[in-house]
């Protein structure tokens, strides 16, 4: 049974990977980079089973922490750096 949850979350990692590649838009890219880090997250979780080692889950949170920080961060830095710049004029 974890075998093949582990080959079908292989499977959505790749459909994410071509979506991040083919993306029509920054923000498209961006959700599948963010699906991508999910089901990295469960993989190693389902790996955690599959292996039997308790250390695994603690690598998990701590992917899913980084995960969602560098989301975050990339937002912000295509939030600020296409706005544009104030007339100087007024």
């Amino acid at each position: 049974m974890y075998i093949l949850t582990t080959l079908i979350l292989l499977v959505v990692m790749a459909f994410a990977l071509i979506r991040a590649f083919k993306g029509p838009t920054l923000y498209d890219r961006i959700l599948a980079v963010n699906t991508f880090g999910t089901k990295t997250v469960l993989l190693i979780a389902v790996l955690n089973f599959l292996a039997g080692r308790q250390d695994f889950l603690d690598i998990a949170i701590v992917y899913a922490l980084i995960n969602f920080i560098s989301v975050i961060g990339i937002l912000r830095f295509f939030e600020y750096s296409t706005k544009q710049p104030l007339d100087e004029d007024l």
